[in-house]
């Protein structure tokens, strides 16, 4: 998945108002809360086929760190 589509996906689990960005902060993002994890989580379970831990999610710090993680 590349960062454009990537960005797509995560402006949808978010259903953001605002524009982000692979380098926005999680932690200025109202809508990034513990359903959105869950969301991103089974997003990377299907789309990608990685299975990845919330806890690992709930370190990332950007939205380029959740990318990464699908790496």
């Amino acid at each position: 998945m590349n960062e454009e589509i990537f960005i797509e996906k995560m402006m949808d689990i978010l259903d953001a108002e605002e524009e982000i960005t692979m380098d926005t902060q999680l932690d200025d993002v109202e809508e990034w809360d513990s359903l959105s994890v869950v969301s991103y989580v089974a997003m990377a379970n299907t789309a990608c086929g990685k299975k990845i831990e919330p806890k690992t999610v709930r370190e990332a710090e950007t939205i380029r760190d959740l990318y990464e993680l699908l790496q």
